[in-house]
């Protein structure tokens, strides 16, 4: 701290050193400081009731520079010398001088014997020093001090406001907004800011220096003429005067600081004693609620009923889930109150809170524990109560729901054992309610347990003194004389079950044998008339003389089945007449099969009935076979006929399109003759089309023999007219070839030679490999090297511009005529259009009239632009672009 002390007044001695230079850069800056200083020196000496008027002549003698020093820092100096002499003086002003100094202040040429003088420039700058140190110096805002402290405040202070930006302490002020602003900040009370104008800056001035005048007591310091008239105020007047607003301001904001330091004690005291009041309420309400509560808890009343208990265990559920939690919440916020109410005591140094006698903390908790332990007994009481009286009802409702079930169980059992159905049922019947009258034992020698268990409960019941006991008496009793009837009635229907089991057994025994032959024999009838009645599907001669032979085997087992089938009805014979013999009714089918021996009789008589009707069938299908196979050896003669003929021709034009035997217009026209005897041929494949439609009529799908089908044959006949038809076209294009480029037969020939020799499948086309080989022996410059690479990709470029790596012999022989013959050209056409036009630039419909022929001159004249030069006539035809658009260089 005392090293930032002393760099700050290091910095206010060096700032004294540019004292004289700024006032002898701008003189009004001197008229300020005299008047800022003068004012400032006076709302000072004022309290010392003195003031002076002329600041070099009024501190000459000394006497009121220390009177000013004393005011200013509360302190005494050395008694001043009274007397008028030059050396009285100077001793009162080094005393003035002595006493700044001892405050760590500087003083740079600054003599007594200067001011003593009267100078004024030096009694400026001693002036400004004792307003640094006593005015300045001790301004701090956020850890900066002096000016950059002040400019600091200010800038807080003015920060909300509109066209106010305090940056320094000269042009920042020079509107009057920055003071206006400070006034409003501290009391908007006195200015009406908002009414304020940025442009008239004297009323801005005066406003503010007026208002604090007169409400602050700050004296004016300043004339606002002098501010606004100077380009730029002086900075030590304008610091000097804002000082007095930050002092004033601050000494507010002290006044305010200590009432509002009285206040928050007050406060603090205030809710302290109020604390203490609801503490002691809280304890009292809460100490009377569980006075009131632990007799409630002690009571042990019993009841009759578990709805009854239940009635006080639902009181004490709702006592814990309603009425208790408040209390639990106003225990624990009784001592969350009193720790808190205890370190706010402590921590504001006042003294302990003591509690009224039985209200402490401790006291509370005695009686909560006391509650709590009254509040567990009952709890368990309850519980215990309730388990008591469900016990006597569970015995109770026990009972009853037991004898309900053996009753609901007994209810028909009596009707149920004393009917005679085993008289009329058959055996399988009457085994079958054997089993179920043994189930029915096994059944009631398990209720056997119900009943000594329902006796049991009853006389728990009789020992417990349950209110209700006779009519549990009285059920008990009828409970087990209904037992011993019903096992009585149990034992006379097993021995009349048993006695009739016997007499039916001998006729099951034939029924099952009927059973066990009826089923099998019944399954083959039904399996032989699926077999007679089968739809089936054949393609040859083969599979249908084989279902001819499987239905024959099938008729050469009749009559063993018939046998089989007497043998199985003479089985039903024989039960009818046992139980005709021993007065048997008998109560329906065959238990052991649905199958009865009408039905066996009528699917027999079924069968026999598809056997011929089967023969027939099988019969018309071997004649429709056999005709199939007539198709099939038609087709296949007429099919291997044309196949034979499609592969020869085929040949043979591979042979010519290579052997190039005489002219190109004797190939031609050899060419067209043979297309013609091949087409010739066309009755031949409508004969095997008609064959064709034939066999798909019949549905015949397979032909053995032969390989070829009708698509085959129909995709040969159509490359055989293909590849007739392309050789005839490539002859006609090296007619045109020749014609157009003037290549010699001679040269035709050899192409043809050298592109044959290379074409080793014959295919017509030569792969990239083969075409630069073919190249390479025409004498073209294309080896393996990167300007024979280069080459051979252009020219590939040219012949396959598809890039599909296969050259045709007409992209051959169109290369090799370019390369060798001369080409018309764009220019060679524009030069013959300009002979033409008699050497002009365009030329006239009547010129392309007169020299071409009318169908061409038409094609020009409708395809040319108007020509559009600098010396075109009207209906002038542009041929450049037209003769340009003819090779592609442009759009025509």
């Amino acid at each position: 701290g005392i090293h930032h002390i002393k760099n700050t007044l290091t910095t206010y001695m060096e700032q004294e050193n540019d004292w004289d230079r700024d006032l002898l850069l701008d003189p009004a800056w001197e008229k300020q400081q005299r008047k800022t200083f003068t004012a400032w020196c006076n709302s000072h000496l004022r309290k010392a009731g003195t003031q002076i008027e002329n600041i070099e002549e009024d501190f000459r003698d000394g006497l009121k520079l220390m009177l000013l020093l004393e005011v200013i820092s509360g302190e005494r100096l050395p008694k001043p010398e009274r007397g008028k002499m030059r050396v009285h003086k100077i001793n009162n002003v080094n005393k003035a001088l002595d006493f700044i100094a001892s405050k760590g202040v500087k003083l740079v040429s600054i003599g007594a014997e200067e001011i003593v003088d009267g100078n004024a420039k030096m009694t400026l700058g001693m002036i400004w020093t004792i307003i640094l140190r006593f005015a300045i110096q001790d301004i701090s805002v956020e850890e900066t001090s002096a000016k950059e402290g002040l400019l600091l405040w200010c800038q807080r202070k003015t920060a909300p406001y509109k066209n106010v930006n305090v940056q320094n302490f000269h042009i920042s002020w020079k509107d009057g907004l920055a003071f206006n602003a400070l006034i409003h900040r501290h009391r908007p009370d006195l200015i009406d800011y908002d009414s304020l104008r940025k442009d008239d800056p004297v009323t801005n001035l005066n406003n503010a220096f007026e208002v604090a005048e007169k409400h602050l007591d700050i004296p004016k310091m300043l004339d606002a003429e002098d501010i606004v008239n100077t380009a730029r105020p002086d900075e030590k007047a304008i610091m000097t005067y804002v000082s007095s607003f930050y002092h004033a301001f601050s000494g507010a904001q002290k006044a305010e600081t200590a009432a509002n330091r009285i206040c928050k004690v007050l406060a603090v005291n205030q809710e302290n004693e109020q604390m203490m009041e609801d503490y002691e309420k809280l304890a009292s309400d809460l100490l009377e609620w569980i006075r009131r509560t632990i007799p409630w808890l002690e009571n042990r009343t019993q009841e009759k009923t578990v709805n009854d208990m239940q009635a006080k265990q639902e009181d004490f559920r709702d006592y814990r889930c309603v009425h208790k939690p408040p209390k639990v919440q106003e225990k624990c916020q009784l001592e969350i109150s009193f720790n808190t109410l205890q370190t706010k005591l402590r921590l504001s140094n006042r003294p302990a809170f003591m509690p009224s006698e039985g209200r402490l903390v401790s006291d509370i908790n005695g009686a909560w524990h006391t509650l709590e332990g009254a509040e567990k007994g009952y709890e368990e009481w309850i519980l215990s109560e309730i388990r008591r009286l469900e016990r006597l009802e569970h015995l109770a409702e026990k009972f009853h729901q037991k004898a309900a079930i053996h009753e609901s169980w007994t209810d028909g059992k009596e009707a149920m054992l004393t009917q005679k159905d085993y008289e009329t049922s058959t055996l399988s019947e009457v085994k079958a309610l054997l089993r179920k009258h043994e189930a029915f034992e096994s059944d009631l020698a398990a209720h056997q347990d119900r009943v000594e268990q329902i006796a049991a409960i009853a006389q728990e019941l009789n020992e417990l003194d349950y209110y209700d006991s006779a009519s549990v008496n009285a059920r008990c009793q009828k409970i087990c004389d209904q037992w011993d009837v019903l096992g009585a009635l149990t034992q006379s229907r097993k021995e009349s079950l048993e006695r009739t089991e016997k007499q039916l057994e001998s006729i099951d025994e034939l029924y099952l044998e009927y059973a066990k032959r009826a089923a099998p024999f019944n399954n083959w009838m039904e399996g032989a008339m699926e077999d007679l009645q089968d739809m089936f599907i054949v393609h040859n001669i083969e599979e249908i003389q084989g279902l001819i032979t499987a239905h024959e085997q099938f008729k050469s087992t009749l009559t063993e089945a018939n046998k089989e089938r007497e043998a199985i009805q003479s089985i039903q014979a024989e039960v009818q007449k046992i139980a005709q013999s021993n007065g048997i009714k008998l109560s329906g089918a065959n238990p052991y099969t649905t199958i009865t021996p009408e039905s066996i009789d009528s699917k027999w008589e079924k069968a026999m009935a598809m056997v011929p009707l089967r023969d027939n069938a099988l019969q018309d299908e071997l004649n429709k076979q056999n005709s199939n196979d007539t198709l099939r050896a038609t087709f296949a003669t007429q099919a291997n006929t044309v196949g034979a003929y499609i592969q020869e021709k085929m040949e043979e034009i591979g042979r010519i399109s290579i052997e190039m035997n005489g002219t190109l217009e004797d190939q031609l026209t050899n060419l067209k003759e043979y297309q013609k005897s091949i087409m010739s041929y066309m009755p031949e494949i409508n004969k095997l089309e008609g064959y064709h439609q034939l066999i798909q009529e019949a549905l015949i799908f397979d032909n053995q023999y032969t390989s070829y089908t009708m698509e085959h044959l129909r995709v040969g006949w159509e490359q055989l007219l293909t590849t007739i038809a392309r050789t005839i076209n490539e002859v006609e294009n090296q007619i045109l070839t020749r014609d157009a480029k003037g290549i010699s037969q001679e040269q035709l020939y050899e192409y043809r030679a050298s592109f044959n020799h290379f074409d080793k499948d014959h295919s017509g086309a030569l792969m990239a490999e083969e075409f630069k080989a073919c190249l390479i022996s025409l004498g073209y410059d294309v080896e393996n090297d990167k300007q024979g690479d280069g080459e051979f990709a252009r020219i590939m470029g040219i012949v396959d511009p598809n890039g599909t790596g296969a050259v045709t012999f007409q992209a051959f022989i169109d290369f090799m005529s370019t390369e060798t013959t001369d080409t018309d050209t764009a220019d060679q056409v524009i030069a013959s259009f300009k002979i033409l036009a008699a050497d002009k630039n365009y030329i006239t419909a009547e010129e392309l009239r007169r020299e071409l022929p009318p169908d061409q001159a038409e094609y020009c004249i409708a395809r040319m632009a108007p020509y559009t030069g600098p010396d075109a006539v009207p209906g002038a035809l542009d041929y450049m672009s037209f003769s340009t658009a003819l090779y592609g260089e442009s759009d025509l």
